[in-house]
C-alpha cells in the first residue's frame, strides 16, 4: 500500500507548491477566459503582433484584437500571450490600429505579459533589415535583442538619470595625442556628425582609455561591443576611472537574468546612455544614438552562432547608417573587411605615426639574422632556440613575460617515435594525449587508456610529442628558470591580470592576462601552429593573435617570434605594418573571387535536403554554386547521411539579391515542411 503524504513529512513542501501553481494555473486561465469573452475596447481595437514563432514562412505580423481590459496595457513593444493554430504563443505588439485588413473575426489577446515596452520601434527596423540581410527570421533577431523578463528586477526601483554630462575636450584630445587625425575626428564627434574610422593603435596603447574617451565625448547614445569579458571589464574600469558621472552599464549574456535584465531596463528607460558589453549588447536599445564602436572586429568571438547568425560588426554598421551616428571600428589587427572599408573610402585611417610604432616594441625572430644562426645553428629548427632562454633571463629581471603557446593542455597529440604515425585510439581512432606527466595515453574522444600502446605501422612503442600544450611548456621553463615563478591562463583557468614582479605567464592564444604596467617581454612560440589552420582566414588569424600578444609589452618592450622569418604574416608583425598585410590579403581575395570582394553564403544539409534547397533557390545571375563537398561529421558516433555543404557566391554588388532568394528560399521550405538545412550569409569561417 503507497504511503500517504502524512507518512511522508518531506513530500508535503512539494506538494504545496504545485497545489498553489495548479491554483495559479486555474485563476489565469479563469482570467483569459474572461477577457477572451470581454467586450473590445473602441479606441484602436486591433493589435499587430509579431510572433515568436520558428517557422519562417509565418515571420510577420499578425492582427489581434484588443480586450477594453487592456487598452491601456497593450501598448506597442510590450510582451503578450495570444492563441495561434490551438497553441499558446508569445509575441510584441507592434502597433495599434483602428481597422485591420484581416476580413474575418480576430482573436483576442489572452494577456499582456508585462506593461514595460521592451520593443522599441528603432530596434525593430533593425531586426528587419538584419533578417533581410542574414536570410532570418525576425523573431530570431529579436530574441538576441530583447533578454527574457525578470519580474523582480522590473519591479525594482531605478537609479535617477545621469544623461550626457560634456566632456572637457582637452582630456580626450591629450588621451588621444599619439594619433595625429584623432583630434579632427573628436571634434566632428562632439559637434553632432557621424565620422567614421578605422583605427589601429600602436602596441602598448591604453586601449580601453581611448574607447571610454571617445565613448564621453559622444554627445548622445553610444554602443561599445567587444569580444569577451576580459575587455568589457577593461572598458568598464576605464569608463570609471576618468571620475566621470556614471553614465555606463555592462552587458553582456553571461550577467546572469537579474543582472543582464536591470542593465537592458536602465537603458530602455534613458537612465543610462553608455551600453558596453559583448555581442549581446549591439542591439540594445540605446536612446538617441550618436556612436558605435567595435574592438578587435576579426574575433571570431563577434560572430553569433545562432540564427540568423549576424556578426556584430555588420550589425552595428547597418544601426550606425540607419542611425545616422559616428562609426569607430579599432584593432591591433586590421580585419580583411576594415580594410575594404579604408579602399573604398568608407572611413580613414586613424594611425600612429611611424616612430611612434618604432619605440613602442622591438620585434624579432629567432633565427633571422646569419648572426643568430653563428650563435645557434638550430636557432630555426628548434621548438625554443637559444635567444628564447636569452630573453626570458634577460626580461624577467625587469618585470613580467609573456610565453605565448598556441595548444591547450599538457601534449595534445602523440606520435610514433621511429616512423612518426600518429598515435591513434584502438576503440574510436581518436588522436591520443598526455594530460600530466604522470598520466598515461588517453584517448582524447573517448577517455580510452593506451598503457601498453604500440605503433600499427612500426610495432614501436616509444611515443614523440609533435605539438606541445602550454602546461608542458611552463614545466619545462620551470626546469630552465628554477629561481622564477611560471603561471599559466588557459581556457581551466584564464588569468585576468597579473602584478608587475618578475615572473613567466605560458599563455593559449585569447587568454593572456594583462600585466600591470606591462610585459616586459613577449615570446610567441610555434608560429607555424597557427598558420597551418586550413581555413580562409589563417595567416588574418595568425597575425591577429600575435599583434594582441604584443601589444601587451611596456613601452620599449621586446618581442621574439619563434618561426619562418620570410612569411608574410610574420614580416607583417615584425615592422608592425598591419594595413599593408589587410591590403594584400584584400587583393588576393579580389583575385579569387571571396569575401569581402563577393557576397557568400553556405547552405549545410543532408545530400537529399540540398539538392531539394538548390532546385528551390532562385538567384538571378551572375551567380556562382561551388560544391557539394562532404563535411567531416563533429560526432564521430553519429548516425544518418554524411553532410555535406554548397556554397553560393555573387558579386558584392548582388548581396542584396542573393539575401533576397535565401530568404525566399527559407520560407518555401518552412512551409512545405522539408529536412532542415542551415543558411549562412557571410560565414566568419570557411
Amino acid at each position: 500500500m503507497p504511503a500517504s503524504p502524512e507518512d511522508q513529512p518531506e513530500l508535503l513542501p512539494g506538494l504545496v507548491r504545485s497545489t498553489v501553481k495548479q491554483a495559479q494555473a486555474k485563476a489565469r486561465a479563469t482570467r483569459e477566459r474572461k477577457a477572451a469573452g470581454a467586450a473590445i475596447t473602441d479606441v484602436d481595437p486591433v493589435a499587430r503582433v509579431l510572433l515568436d514563432l520558428p517557422l519562417a514562412h509565418l515571420d510577420r505580423p499578425f492582427d489581434f484584437a484588443v480586450p477594453a481590459a487592456m487598452a491601456e496595457s497593450a501598448r506597442p513593444g510590450v510582451r503578450v500571450k495570444v492563441r495561434f493554430a490551438g497553441q499558446d504563443a508569445d509575441g510584441f505588439v507592434l502597433e495599434r490600429l483602428a481597422t485591420s485588413e484581416h476580413p474575418g473575426v480576430l482573436q483576442p489577446l489572452r494577456r499582456v505579459v508585462s506593461p514595460e515596452p521592451v520593443l522599441v520601434p528603432e530596434v525593430v527596423e533593425l531586426a528587419g533589415a538584419l533578417a533581410e540581410r542574414y536570410a532570418g527570421t525576425r523573431g530570431d533577431v529579436l530574441r538576441l535583442a530583447v533578454p527574457p523578463r525578470h519580474a523582480t528586477t522590473e519591479a525594482e526601483e531605478q537609479p535617477p538619470a545621469t544623461g550626457v554630462v560634456p566632456r572637457d575636450p582637452a582630456a580626450a584630445e591629450a588621451a588621444w595625442a599619439e594619433h595625429p587625425l584623432a583630434a579632427a575626428w573628436l571634434g566632428h564627434l562632439r559637434s553632432g556628425s557621424a565620422p567614421r574610422a578605422v583605427w589601429s593603435p600602436p602596441p602598448g596603447a591604453d586601449w580601453p582609455r581611448l574607447v571610454a574617451e571617445a565613448a564621453l565625448t559622444a554627445p548622445g547614445g553610444v554602443v561599445v561591443c567587444l569580444p569577451d569579458g576580459k575587455d568589457v571589464e577593461r572598458v568598464d574600469a576605464a569608463l570609471r576611472a576618468t571620475g566621470e558621472p556614471e553614465q555606463h552599464v555592462v552587458l553582456t549574456a553571461d550577467l546572469g537574468p537579474a543582472a543582464r535584465y536591470r542593465s537592458f531596463l536602465r537603458v530602455l528607460r534613458g537612465q543610462r546612455r553608455i551600453v558596453v558589453g559583448t555581442r549581446a549588447a549591439a542591439l540594445a536599445p540605446v536612446h538617441d544614438l550618436a556612436l558605435v564602436v567595435v574592438w578587435d572586429d576579426g574575433d571570431d568571438l563577434h560572430a553569433e552562432p545562432r540564427a540568423p547568425y549576424p556578426h556584430t560588426r555588420e550589425t552595428l554598421l547597418l544601426r550606425a547608417e540607419k542611425a545616422g551616428a559616428a562609426a569607430l571600428l579599432g584593432a591591433f589587427a586590421r580585419s580583411v573587411e576594415c580594410e575594404h572599408l579604408v579602399r573604398s573610402g568608407w572611413a580613414p585611417e586613424l594611425l600612429a605615426p611611424r616612430e611612434v610604432l618604432r619605440a613602442a616594441v622591438r620585434t624579432a625572430v629567432a633565427g633571422a639574422s646569419e648572426h643568430d644562426l653563428v650563435r645557434d645553428a638550430h636557432a630555426r629548427a628548434a621548438r625554443m632556440p637559444k635567444q628564447v632562454h636569452d630573453l626570458l633571463r634577460e626580461a624577467v629581471a625587469e618585470g613580467p613575460v609573456l610565453v605565448q603557446n598556441p595548444r591547450h593542455g599538457y601534449v595534445p597529440a602523440l606520435a610514433c617515435e621511429r616512423c612518426r604515425t600518429p598515435a591513434r585510439c584502438t576503440a574510436c581512432t581518436g588522436p591520443l594525449r598526455l594530460g600530466s606527466p604522470t598520466e598515461p595515453p588517453a584517448c582524447r574522444w573517448c577517455g580510452e587508456v593506451h598503457a601498453a600502446w604500440s605503433c600499427p605501422e612500426c610495432g614501436h612503442r616509444g611515443l614523440r610529442a609533435p605539438v606541445i600544450g602550454q602546461s608542458r611548456t611552463a614545466e619545462e621553463i620551470g626546469r630552465a628558470l628554477p629561481s622564477v615563478r611560471v603561471r599559466t591562463s588557459a581556457r581551466d583557468g584564464v588569468l585576468a591580470r597579473v602584478d608587475g614582479r618578475p615572473q613567466v605567464v605560458v599563455a593559449t592564444p585569447g587568454a593572456e592576462p594583462v600585466a600591470e604596467g606591462g610585459y616586459a617581454a613577449v615570446v610567441l612560440l610555434d608560429a607555424w601552429l597557427l598558420l597551418s589552420r586550413p581555413d580562409l582566414r589563417t595567416e588574418e588569424e595568425a597575425l591577429r593573435r600575435w599583434a594582441n600578444a604584443v601589444a601587451l609589452v611596456r613601452p620599449g618592450g621586446r618581442a621574439l617570434v619563434v618561426g619562418d622569418p620570410a612569411h608574410p604574416a610574420v614580416q607583417a608583425l615584425v615592422r608592425w605594418d598591419m594595413g599593408g598585410f589587410a591590403a594584400r590579403e584584400s587583393a588576393a581575395r579580389v583575385e579569387a573571387h571571396l569575401p569581402p570582394a563577393t557576397r557568400l553564403a553556405t547552405l549545410v544539409g543532408a545530400p537529399g535536403a540540398l539538392d531539394d534547397a538548390l532546385t528551390l533557390l532562385d538567384v538571378p545571375d551572375p551567380v556562382e554554386v561551388l560544391g557539394p563537398v562532404d563535411l567531416p561529421d563533429p560526432d564521430p558516433y553519429a548516425e544518418g547521411p554524411p553532410r555535406q555543404r554548397v556554397v553560393v557566391r555573387v558579386p558584392r554588388a548582388h548581396g542584396a539579391r542573393l539575401s533576397a532568394a535565401l530568404g525566399e528560399l527559407q520560407r518555401l521550405r518552412s512551409a512545405r515542411k522539408l529536412d532542415p538545412v542551415r543558411i549562412q550569409v557571410d560565414p566568419a569561417t570557411l
